[in-house]
């Protein structure tokens, strides 16, 4: 598809936040400050007041935080089961909120309670690691795997199917979700789905020459500034980038079918729209649905962004159809 035109803009709710708010000094952000502003924000996600923009969560859904044990560490994950259980094994989703170095869960409760409790399934959303000075991306990926592999292991106690497994992950969770479907394909994991929204799925240098990188470089919900931040975070200096950049992966073929949402007011909208093609090219098929005027984040913020609720819709479709088949 081609590139949206530069007249574009993006929701009048979005504007209006952006316009409040503002916007640190990414370029010159230091660790300390840096967690202060992850404390702070995360602080914000997490509040009652944040299902204003966040959405409510679906009231056919019981949502809990558990602790998951993992090799070497104990990592907290947001379980969504449906309300009406009916005592039988689910689908699983695993999930993976987006934010790199900050975000939490709970941002994802609108989407989340509503797979699972219209699927129904039971959806596992990461809390990973967040990106910082001494936590590179490498660390929130084996995050991703890690809670994949052990639920799927342990799927009589999860009441779940482990051949019924989806992933599911947005912005730096698609780019997690992404490595975790390849690692699954490597170890012999048969996944049913991957979905990827507003997937970031480059972090060579070249992804500053990508042409939404530039026309939105200064967009509300992302900039070129803090993707140049979370870039230095997530591949510190003398790290390979290219293991951790799907779009840069030899072999794509044989992987789980793929859904990817674009929202186009994105910078990094065209690493999406590669990637799918490259999905396609290697065999593995990949459905690319772009939402005009949508902006990065959007699937979390379904009160200011109209086209959430269609993106939500078409995963849900996308999901159903790719767990009902044998």
């Amino acid at each position: 598809m081609s590139a949206p035109t530069v007249t574009e803009r993006p929701p009048l709710g979005i504007r209006l936040l952006h316009a409040l708010g503002k916007e640190p000094d990414w370029s010159a952000m230091t660790a300390e400050e840096l967690a202060a502003f992850r404390d702070a924000e995360n602080r914000k996600r997490m509040s009652p007041l944040a299902r204003v923009i966040t959405g409510l969560p679906d009231r056919g859904a019981v949502i809990e935080w558990q602790e998951l044990d993992l090799p070497g560490r104990e990592l907290r994950v947001r379980v969504y089961r449906p309300a009406r259980d009916s005592g039988g094994a689910l689908p699983l989703v695993v999930h993976v909120h987006g934010g790199g170095f900050v975000g939490t869960a709970k941002q994802s409760d609108w989407v989340n309670s509503h797979l699972a409790a219209r699927l129904p399934a039971v959806v596992v959303s990461v809390e990973h690691r967040l990106l910082s000075p001494e936590t590179p991306v490498s660390a929130a990926a084996d995050d991703g795997w890690d809670v994949l592999h052990t639920v799927v292991q342990n799927a009589a106690q999860w009441r779940i199917d482990p051949d019924r497994a989806v992933v599911f992950g947005e912005s730096t969770g698609a780019l997690i979700t992404a490595l975790a479907a390849i690692r699954a394909r490597d170890t012999g994991l048969q996944l049913r789905a991957q979905v990827l929204v507003n997937a970031c799925v480059d972090l060579t240098p070249a992804l500053f020459d990508h042409a939404s990188m530039t026309q939105y470089a200064d967009s509300p919900t992302l900039t070129m500034t803090q993707m140049q931040l979370f870039c230095r975070l997530a591949v510190p200096s003398g790290t390979d980038p290219r293991p951790l950049s799907p779009l840069h992966a030899e072999d794509l073929s044989g992987l789980a079918p793929a859904l990817m949402i674009v929202p186009t007011f994105d910078p990094v909208a065209d690493q999406a729209r590669r990637y799918a093609e490259r999905l396609r090219e290697a065999g593995t098929p990949a459905v690319l649905t772009e939402f005009p005027g949508a902006t990065h984040a959007f699937l979390s913020m379904p009160s200011v962004v109209p086209q959430a609720r269609s993106a939500r819709a078409e995963i849900l479709a996308f999901l159903r159809e790719r767990l009902i088949r044998s």
